[in-house]
């Protein structure tokens, strides 16, 4: 889109008919004729060509939400000329609606303040507005509480739009198949060797209770998320920004997102750490590392279908494999746990990143807001992928696990009360040795009356039910 007739801009001659010449305070840049952006963003692309790593649409989104409430604020206190400020408010709109993504071109791996993409932002709405994007459009302003007040709105936006969405729902499809398999008696197991009886459906009450809890982990590390760090300016004493001017820009961004957005009760802490994006963080690791379970137990106990356990059928997505005809794999729990797996990497990262800031201010926030942002996203998706591909329609062979039940040599844990703890081991070994059933041997060898064996090996007996 050309800029004919922004004052800001000297338009190259012929002879670099692609670009066009931008002045900064260090001089001059050449800079694409179809940019919006200006000097300062061109110096960063051509400092930061490190990878294809670049700002998410929820981050941008959060910058230009920023933007346009603190243009509407300075507007309403009077640190910019309503028409100004109405420009400014407007042109910030657009960025945060989307409309111009393609114009935030910078690397992550930039300034670790993220200053580069600050006024990225700043040029562009600057741009749009025809106003200065320092004087104006950073009015009472830094990227040093922006940034960080950005990953916070971003986060908080994400987590309760998509993510606990997708949490509330696996829950209450875990439930429904809790309720849907409470009469299915099947053998549990510890250290992977088998366990004393009980039923599919309490198996499942606790992967629903797993997702429970991880709903209101997320909860309470967003109540932190919540406390926003904007007019603390270059180091949190607020230098340049009017009173007034926080409180009234953050109860604005509440409104708009209405979410509980409040100022930052310390600024120095909301600037020089960012403890609060680790906790979510450590929130997000808890949640992959109960999902990876979860998605390992149910392709674990649907492993087969006639020479592994068996007592699970999953949905049927696609052909499993390339040359062996007819096996379909559980490659919806694979997914799942491979997004599980970058959670747990991001976090990582994030923790170190967290660990690294110095003084009064973090720089190392662009990546980390890039692997807090995909972490929270990442999860949504591959949570509410597996809700609806394979734990809504799946199905269970209670007669498989039945049979399972009557075979396993832990069914004597409920002779040892009546004949001793080594007495039963023995049984357990005979039946092992011989290959019967526990039932069996204990006929013959542990002396109790017919009635009342088959009163303790009743399985169901033994579920608690």
């Amino acid at each position: 889109m050309p800029r004919t007739g922004c004052p800001r801009h000297a338009c190259a001659t012929t002879q670099n008919v692609n670009y066009r010449i931008e002045r900064d305070t260090m001089g001059e840049v050449r800079v694409p004729a179809d940019a919006l952006y200006g000097a300062q963003t061109q110096r960063a692309v051509e400092n930061f060509p490190i990878s294809r790593l670049r700002f998410p649409r929820s981050f941008i989104r959060a910058l230009g939400l920023i933007k346009s409430s603190a243009a509407r604020v300075n507007g309403r206190l009077g640190q910019l000329p309503p028409d100004l400020a109405a420009a400014i408010e407007k042109a910030s709109d657009e960025i945060a609606e989307g409309k111009y993504d393609d114009q935030f071109v910078l690397d992550i791996f930039q300034t670790g303040s993220g200053t580069s993409t600050n006024m990225n932002a700043n040029e562009v709405i600057g741009h749009l507005a025809k106003v200065h994007p320092n004087d104006h459009v950073n009015r009472g302003q830094s990227s040093n509480d922006v940034i960080p007040a950005a990953i916070h709105v971003a986060a908080a936006m994400l987590a309760t739009d998509e993510l606990l969405p997708a949490l509330e729902g696996l829950k209450a499809s875990l439930r429904a198949k809790a309720d849907e398999f409470k009469d299915i008696v099947k053998i549990g197991r510890t250290h992977l060797q088998d366990a004393v009886p009980m039923l599919l459906g309490q198996e499942f009450s606790g992967y629903a209770r797993q997702v429970e809890l991880c709903v209101g982990r997320v909860r309470a590390a967003l109540e932190d998320i919540f406390e926003l760090p904007l007019g603390g300016t270059a180091v949190g004493t607020g230098l340049n920004a009017i009173p007034g001017f926080a409180p009234a820009a953050i109860a604005d961004i509440a409104q708009r997102t209405k979410l509980p957005f409040r100022e930052a009760a310390n600024h120095f802490e909301a600037q020089a750490s960012k403890d609060a994006a680790v906790f979510l963080s450590g929130a997000l690791k808890t949640c992959a590392v109960a999902l990876t379970k979860i998605a390992n137990d149910v392709r674990w106990l649907a492993s087969g279908p006639r020479c592994g356990l068996g007592e699970l059928k999953l949905p049927e997505t696609q052909p499993g494999s390339s040359i062996m005809p007819g096996k379909v794999n559980p490659v919806i729990a694979e997914s799942l746990l491979m997004a599980c797996a970058q959670v747990i990497g991001h976090d990582a990262t994030i923790a170190w990143c967290c660990a690294a800031g110095n003084f009064e201010l973090n720089v190392m926030m662009p990546v980390m807001a890039y692997d807090l942002l995909e972490s929270i996203e990442l999860l949504a998706a591959a949570t509410r992928n597996f809700d609806r591909r394979a734990i809504q329609g799946l199905q269970a062979d209670g007669d498989r696990a039945s049979a399972y039940v009557e075979q396993s040599l832990a069914m004597c844990t409920v002779l040892a009360p009546v004949i001793g703890y080594e007495k039963a081991a023995a049984i357990a070994k005979e039946a092992y040795r011989t290959g019967r059933t526990v039932r069996e041997v204990a006929r013959e060898r542990s002396g109790i009356p017919e009635a009342q064996l088959n009163e303790l090996l009743d399985p169901r007996r033994q579920t608690g039910r």
